[in-house]
């Protein structure tokens, strides 16, 4: 769930998918409609597929189902639309429910430049001589701005410094060497879409997804680096449940609480501190960089696993 809110989060819209030849929901259904509701998407389409395999009376039970299941949800009163993808029936007609219920946003008035790090690795084979290595790639997609060749960026929260007993994080700062989206060469990268982006840093600074969850940014554009931040907090009523399981109430958040938080792509775990019904603050293991007014997930540990129990929006 944590990894699909993070997905989830750099996106304008979505498409909720289901079988017309199941029961509607499905506890898999349950959990996306929960991820976008985390994630505020609002812009949302219903796609019921396979009607090709039912009859005409199951397509209408199941068209009741979905609405039944979407009444007071974030989903609610979003455009239902019957296809068989197998046999390219109503695909047109999705297309133009996309069009229209998931507008491209304007990003013309953007004043700063953000790229949210889902990947970074290294390009240089084993062996490589040093004369011939080439700088460290950044994957990820840009949510504001725009990005040129030869800009100088800034990468936070950076990487960690010790010194004696104490330690901080520093920023890390690189220029633009070539940039690639859609598997083209570009010279300007645009908001939307996964890209990649090649700089001059070390390598062995983004090798491994080193810099995954981290923020890209124009020198000056970068986002508060926070080690603590103050939310509050929207828990859900239970935890969802996998098939066979009783779906568990969800108690209060309690202070000294370990939480794991996703915030776009950074994933870090926080300490409950003033943990109150509807706020908290949450002291953050490793930094991550957010404006006020973002959202977080927060999951619980549970037995041996991270549960989701609601979310969070950054004061």
């Amino acid at each position: 769930m944590a990894i699909m809110i993070t997905g989830a989060s750099i996106m304008d819209g979505a498409m909720l998918m289901v079988a017309a030849n199941e029961t509607c929901p499905q506890p898999q259904t349950r959990e996306h409609l929960m991820a976008l509701e985390i994630a505020g998407i609002e812009n949302i389409v219903i796609v019921q597929n396979k009607i090709d395999l039912v009859t005409r009376e199951r397509a209408l039970e199941s068209h009741a189902e979905i609405t039944s299941f979407l009444k007071g949800t974030i989903a609610d009163g979003a455009p239902i639309i019957p296809v068989s993808a197998h046999h390219d029936v109503n695909l047109d007609i999705l297309i133009d429910a996309i069009e229209k219920t998931i507008p491209t946003p304007d990003r013309s008035s953007d004043k700063r430049s953000i790229m949210h790090v889902a990947r970074s690795f290294d390009i240089n084979r084993p062996g490589t001589r040093p004369t011939k290595l080439r700088g460290g790639v950044i994957g990820g997609s840009i949510v504001e701005g725009t990005f040129d060749l030869g800009d100088e960026i800034i990468i936070g929260p950076g990487r960690k410094i010790e010194q004696g007993n104490k330690t901080h994080w520093e920023p890390i700062e690189a220029t633009v060497s070539s940039m690639q989206g859609g598997g083209l060469n570009l010279d300007t990268m645009h908001a939307g879409g996964l890209c990649g982006m090649a700089t001059m840093l070390d390598p062995s600074i983004t090798t491994s997804d080193n810099l995954s969850g981290q923020v890209v940014a124009r020198k000056g554009d970068l986002p508060e680096i926070r080690t603590s931040m103050n939310v509050s907090v929207k828990l859900m009523e239970t935890m969802v449940a996998g098939e066979g399981e009783a779906p568990e109430k969800i108690h209060p958040l309690r202070n000294n609480e370990m939480l794991m938080v996703n915030v776009a792509t950074a994933t870090s775990v926080g300490v409950t501190r003033n943990a109150e019904k509807s706020r908290a603050t949450l002291e953050l293991r490793l930094p991550i960089c957010a404006d006020p007014g973002q959202r977080v997930s927060l999951s619980r540990r549970v037995g041996t696993r991270w549960r989701l129990i609601g979310y969070g929006t950054i004061e």
